[in-house]
C-alpha cells in the first residue's frame, strides 16, 4: 500500500494533507525518514511513525445498515438512540461513523465505516455521488413535467437556493398520494423534502435505496446490517478514485 494512502486511511488527513506531512520529513518508515509519499509499505510488517509517534495499523471496516425510523445518524446523542447503537460488536462499533446523514424520520441505506478517506470523498460535493430515494408524497404528481429539472434543477424560494439537477421517476400516482423515485447528487439538509414541498407535494415517507453504485440489500429489515462485500467496497472506492 502507498504510504500516503496508508496514513490517510488511518485518519491523518486527506491524501494531499498527508503528502505535505511526508515531504516535510515528519514521517519515518522502519525508523528512517522518508519524503516520498508514493513508496509502498506493508502495513502488517513495516513500522510507521508520524512525528515520532508510532502508527498502529487498524484494519478498516465497512457495513451496510438499513436505518429504521426513530434513530439519529450520529455516533452519540443525548435525546435519541443513534444508528451506532444498532450494532452488536462493541469493539468495532466505537470506531465506526456514518457516511452522510439520514433524518430521524427517514429510513434506508446507510454506510458505516472506519475509513475516513472514503467517507470524506463520498460526502464531498466534488464527486457528485448520486443518492436515490423512494418517496411517498401527498397528491397526484402525474401532471408535473419533471424533465426540465434534470438539466436545470429547481429554485427553492424559501431557501433562496437553486438545487443541482435531479431526476424523478413516477411509480404510481393517485389523487391522495403518489410514489416516486427521486435521485439527487447533493447532500443539502432536507433536500428531497424541500424539492417535493416546493412542487406542492410534501413527503409523507422517505427511504434511501441507493448511494452511488451501492443498492440497499432487500434482505435487510429495518435495523439490520451486514458487512460490505469486497466487490461492493471496490465499487465504492472506484467512484472516488481510491482503488
Amino acid at each position: 500500500m502507498r504510504l500516503d494512502r496508508f496514513l490517510a486511511n488511518q485518519g491523518f488527513g486527506s491524501r494531499s494533507e498527508v503528502q505535505k506531512l511526508i515531504k516535510k520529513g515528519f514521517v519515518k518508515v522502519n525508523d528512517k525518514e522518508v519524503k516520498d509519499p508514493s513508496i509502498h509499505i506493508d502495513p502488517l510488517k513495516d513500522k510507521v511513525s508520524v512525528e515520532d509517534e508510532d502508527v498502529n495499523y487498524q484494519e478498516n471496516f465497512y457495513f451496510m445498515l438499513n436505518k429504521p425510523l426513530g434513530y439519529i445518524t450520529a455516533t452519540y446523542d443525548e435525546n435519541f438512540p443513534t444508528v451506532i447503537s444498532l450494532l452488536d460488536d462493541e469493539t468495532v462499533k466505537d470506531k465506526l461513523f456514518p457516511i452522510g446523514r439520514l433524518d430521524l424520520d427517514t429510513e434506508g441505506l446507510l454506510i458505516l465505516t472506519t475509513d475516513g478517506q472514503l467517507a470524506h470523498r463520498l460526502a464531498h460535493p466534488k464527486w457528485n455521488i448520486e443518492k436515490e430515494y423512494y418517496a411517498i408524497v401527498e397528491g397526484d404528481v402525474s401532471k408535473i413535467d419533471f424533465s426540465p429539472f434534470e438539466k436545470e434543477g429547481i429554485y427553492l424560494k424559501k431557501d433562496k437556493y437553486k438545487t443541482k439537477p435531479f431526476k424523478v421517476k413516477v411509480l404510481s400516482a393517485l389523487e391522495e398520494e403518489s410514489k416516486v423515485l427521486i435521485t439527487v447528487s447533493e447532500g443539502k439538509y432536507h433536500i428531497v423534502k424541500k424539492i417535493m414541498e416546493s412542487l406542492g407535494h410534501p413527503v409523507k415517507y422517505l427511504k434511501r435505496v441507493r448511494m452511488g453504485n451501492l443498492k440497499l440489500d432487500e434482505n435487510l429489515q429495518p435495523g439490520d446490517y451486514r458487512p460490505l462485500t469486497e466487490e461492493e467496497i471496490r465499487k465504492l472506492k472506484s467512484l472516488v478514485k481510491l482503488d
